[in-house]
């Protein structure tokens, strides 16, 4: 493999902006190519982020030959059929989060990256953060006892635009994908798959949902709490409780730099690391990791729990009543 990890970046919106300035911060790292479907969009972006080349299609850049692994920052909507050029060019691919509009686009995907064996990953850079692994373990080494509830929120007050990404059905909108995905990510890194699965929303007027409320139950007896919301501001924090103490997760608990641990009788306890960019830069680095390693999939965010969070997702939505037109099958999906 080349020394340097080289990345083609699709769509030059501000998520793929901020993926280029961490990646600028990983001296192994390297955005060789974007590509977009309009070609002025694509040279404004590589003029800005010292990009090296500009297509004007997708299918131009998943066909570069010095692009290692292509980083998909389309729309939800989009990341069904984006993601199979990718793959089926032969490329790697860290897709964004929620990893598509449905559960069965997703196992498409994965069904793809098993047959062509290449790595695929979906960027949930959440699960790769340091801290969030060292809470994993904290909770798993049983430092607040056995676990019983969890809270977490995440929410933000987006202007109201019906032919907008978070707004619009046709690009699979709304606060659970955005957002809500990850309390929904976070409640599956720590406790696994839900038995029982409780939610109810409110809709923007296009459909889709503006805030979204989830109650999950576990086999164990834990209860988790999740809401999201685009139609108003939230803590974006997050709460775990158990028998012997609790640990607080601090605004914004999804790229938290810090975490405290409360136990009954003792002082509480921070632990905390210094945050490396945005934090896509964890992300980044593991997807290094894998490819250096020969790996299709990475153990911090793998497919079976991409899978088991989309799972929830689309039974999330349908208790909400918010459906989607790649809900129903589409086989003329093909970017240009």
């Amino acid at each position: 493999m080349h020394p340097r990890i080289r990345w083609g970046i699709i769509a030059t919106g501000n998520i793929a902006g901020q993926f280029a300035r961490d990646l600028a911060l990983l001296p192994d790292h390297e955005v060789v190519a974007v590509g977009s479907r309009s070609l002025a969009r694509a040279q404004a972006y590589a003029e800005e982020f010292g990009v090296r080349r500009a297509y004007g299609s997708y299918t131009d850049l998943v066909s570069d030959l010095d692009v290692d692994v292509v980083y998909v920052a389309t729309p939800h909507s989009d990341h069904l059929a984006t993601a199979r050029l990718a793959l089926e060019a032969g490329k790697a691919v860290l897709c964004e989060k929620a990893l598509t509009a449905n559960a069965r686009e997703a196992r498409e995907l994965v069904s793809l990256a098993q047959e062509k064996r290449l790595f695929f990953m979906e960027a949930m850079w959440m699960r790769c953060n340091p801290l969030h692994l060292q809470l994993r373990d904290l909770i798993a080494g049983g430092s607040i006892g056995q676990p019983q509830t969890l809270h977490a929120s995440m929410g933000f007050l987006a202007e109201y635009d019906p032919e907008g990404r978070l707004f619009a059905p046709e690009l699979a909108g709304g606060a659970l994908l955005d957002i809500g995905v990850y309390p929904v990510s976070l409640a599956h890194h720590l406790l696994g798959p839900p038995a029982t699965v409780r939610a109810t929303a409110t809709l923007a007027p296009t459909g889709v949902d503006a805030s979204v409320g989830m109650v999950f139950g576990y086999a164990s007896g834990v209860v988790a709490t999740l809401t999201g919301s685009i139609a108003g501001i939230l803590p974006n924090d997050a709460a775990i409780g158990g028998t012997e103490g609790w640990i607080d997760i601090p605004r914004n608990f999804h790229d938290t730099t810090s975490l405290t641990v409360h136990r009954e009788g003792k002082d509480p306890e921070t632990y905390a690391v210094e945050k490396h960019g945005i934090g896509y830069t964890y992300e980044a680095i593991e997807v290094a990791r894998c490819l250096r390693e020969g790996l299709v999939e990475s153990p911090l965010v793998s497919w079976a729990d991409s899978l088991a969070v989309m799972d929830v997702l689309d039974g999330v939505r349908e208790q909400i009543g918010v459906q989607y037109p790649n809900d129903v099958h589409s086989d003329d999906e093909t970017p240009p």
